[in-house]
């Protein structure tokens, strides 16, 4: 009567195979997932930085050439004000000054340069959360297993 028991053992055997390679494919599917989701965040996040920046340069350009024209028309125009009178000392002032607003515009973009967020700030705090979410964790030396329940919360 032994045949029957050695019967009864081999399908268990087979299920918790079959067991063990379900709980893989439900890993790897849903490591997958993570890994997609991951991936259409940072090119989603890519994209909107690519478009910021070229925003900003395009407007940037607008805004310099803009600015430069006007200075240079203002300071043609205080220069001719003064040819007759004191058209050296109006030069002068006009090169100084334009040596300062350089110097306090280059201050301004590297303040701005240091505020900028990181790029890709989005998509690393999510790595971060996945993980500190797939790290094991141990209820202390005697803990063989996962600590929590069919449910994901921590055993009692």
């Amino acid at each position: 009567m032994s045949g029957p028991s050695a019967d009864s053992s081999a399908p268990t055997g087979a299920g918790h195979a079959t067991g063990l390679f379900r709980s893989l494919n439900a890993f790897i599917g849903t490591f997958v997932g993570l890994a997609h989701t991951r991936l259409q965040l940072i090119t989603t996040e890519l994209q909107e930085e690519v478009r910021q920046v070229g925003r900003l340069l395009v407007w940037s350009f607008v805004s310099l050439f803009a600015a430069m024209m006007g200075l240079f028309l203002g300071a043609l125009t205080i220069i001719f004000a003064f040819w007759d009178t004191h058209r050296i000392l109006a030069s002068i002032l006009m090169t100084a000054s334009f040596f300062v607003i350089a110097l306090v515009s280059g201050l301004i973009l590297r303040a701005n340069l240091k505020a900028k967020p990181p790029m890709l700030d989005a998509t690393l705090a999510e790595l971060a959360k996945d993980r500190e979410m797939l790290r094991p964790r141990s209820n202390g030396p005697a803990s063989n297993g996962p600590a929590s329940n069919e449910r994901g919360e921590p055993a009692a």
